[in-house]
């Protein structure tokens, strides 16, 4: 993928894994249904690894998984665990090669890796790792975690993948599984999202909640910052591999990346949205005649925004959902013709009024702009913007696909500045404390590095400008 592109922000992707020895037949199935539900988190590859008895089977292709899988794969994909995989690349490029999960076979056994986030350190790591005779065939993180495993003095893979999370620095939730076990691990201050469940006959692990409503499996608590956790035939066991580390858990999965529908820290995402919304309408003052939002991250926040201001809520723009993404197009022209037709202006709602867009932040501003310029087009009498989070003025190096300071409106620009080249009446950006104030989540505290600079792991890496 061509970062200069980007225009939304990207989550790298999602992970799933579940132990039932009693649903052997339907097991891949229902780990597909647990990636679909996870789709939005990465729709360039998909995989599922299953373990029947020991022998661990992987599919994997490009594609989303409705397209990577059908029911003749599915059948063939039968065993007692699974784990599975979506993907949206943020560390690694586009291909095959880099589709997970990543199975490998060492002198310690099969093992089977999917990860979630990125990894500050990898390319110190794999650096050391060639130089000691390691081979890549990929440019994932994932794989730095593989060999790292299989290089491990540990005979035992728990040991040896105990022993390898000691030696990582950044955002990551790993699920593994070897012949016998299912394993889910955290990254010690919590960045990225996991989450355990239970059904009827055994353990679910997702990187979200909403992945165990569509399967039927009630929620039991997250994966804790460090923690490391292991399922067989005797049950779950849980230990910290690392000491208590301040908790830090990415603000932008509140923003935009997790599904509406899903429960973080007790809290449910829709709600804390609208939220955002409702203390974005206490800190600005803006009159207008409608509030819009820009589907479809913008509607939980709109909502907020028109509860608390009184101004009315309305759907100003139909978003095509049969459109691919706007980015894989080959020139700027034909891109900019795609998000024509991707969100469309319902002229008869929005002529005349002075409209209020709502939205969960702006990277670029190139699709601000053009959408701006389309409720122009629209008769929309005047245009201002609320965004419902902070300006990203930092590049993130734990797992969003930001990591680039010049693909960072508001890193080149003033609030001024941006508002003009957007085209934009007025723009707002709600401030970090009112998003914080906004979320309700029990003993949570917050990643804001991409807002505030102030980086949770890796400061020295970072401050070296790694990546």
């Amino acid at each position: 993928m061509k970062k200069s592109m980007i225009e939304k922000l990207g989550e790298e992707c999602g992970v799933f894994g579940i132990y039932a020895p009693e649903k052997k037949d339907s097991i891949s199935t229902i780990s597909y249904l647990g990636l679909l539900a996870l789709q939005h988190r990465g729709q360039e590859s998909a995989g599922i690894c299953v373990n029947d008895s020991g022998n661990l089977k992987n599919h994997k292709a490009m594609g989303l998984v409705s397209n990577v899988f059908n029911e003749e794969i599915l059948n063939k994909l039968q065993g007692e665990m699974a784990i599975g995989h979506v993907r949206y690349s943020t560390s690694g490029s586009s291909m095959l090669t880099n589709a997970q999960p990543l199975l490998i076979n060492c002198n310690k056994g099969y093992l089977s890796l999917a990860h979630n986030g990125n990894l500050i350190n990898a390319a110190e790591l794999r650096q050391n790792l060639e130089s000691h005779g390691s081979i890549f065939h990929s440019t994932l993180d994932t794989e730095v975690i593989a060999h790292l495993v299989a290089r491990s003095f540990e005979d035992n893979l728990i040991d040896a993948l105990t022993q390898t999370l000691h030696q990582l620095k950044g955002g990551y939730s790993i699920v593994a599984m070897t012949r016998d076990n299912l394993v889910a691990a955290r990254d010690p201050f919590g960045l990225r999202p996991l989450v355990l469940g239970r059904m009827e006959t055994g353990y679910v692990i997702a990187s979200e909640t909403c992945a165990f409503d569509i399967i039927g499996a009630e929620f039991i608590r997250e994966i804790e910052p460090g923690e490391l956790i292991v399922i067989d035939r005797d049950g779950i066991k849980s230990h910290h591999y690392s000491s208590n580390k301040p908790y830090r858990f990415c603000v932008f999965e509140f923003i935009y990346f997790a599904r509406p529908d899903s429960n973080i820290g007790g809290q449910n995402v829709h709600l804390a949205r609208r939220e955002m919304g409702r203390q974005m309408a206490r800190e600005i003052k803006v009159e207008a005649d409608i509030v819009v939002p820009v589907p479809d991250s913008g509607k939980s926040a709109a909502m907020g925004f028109a509860e608390e201001s009184g101004i009315p809520y309305t759907k100003g723009i139909l978003r095509n959902r049969y459109v691919g993404r706007t980015f894989i197009q080959p020139t700027q022209e034909i891109r900019d013709l795609k998000v024509r037709i991707k969100l469309s202006p319902i002229k008869e709602v929005i002529k005349g009024k002075r409209v209020i867009l709502v939205d969960d932040s702006i990277v670029r501003g190139t699709t601000s702009r053009q959408i701006i310029n389309r409720v122009r087009e629209a008769g929309a009498k005047e245009v201002h913007i609320a965004i419902s989070s902070p300006p990203v003025i930092n590049p993130c190096y734990y797992g969003i696909d930001i990591s680039n300071c010049q693909e960072l409106i508001a890193r080149q620009m003033d609030l001024e500045g941006i508002c003009e080249h957007i085209g934009a009446d007025s723009l707002n950006y709600l401030s970090i404390k009112g998003l914080l104030k906004s979320i309700k989540a029990v003993d949570y505290g917050f990643c804001t590095a991409c807002f505030s600079g102030e980086y949770p792991v890796g400061s020295e890496l970072v401050n070296k400008g790694v990546k």
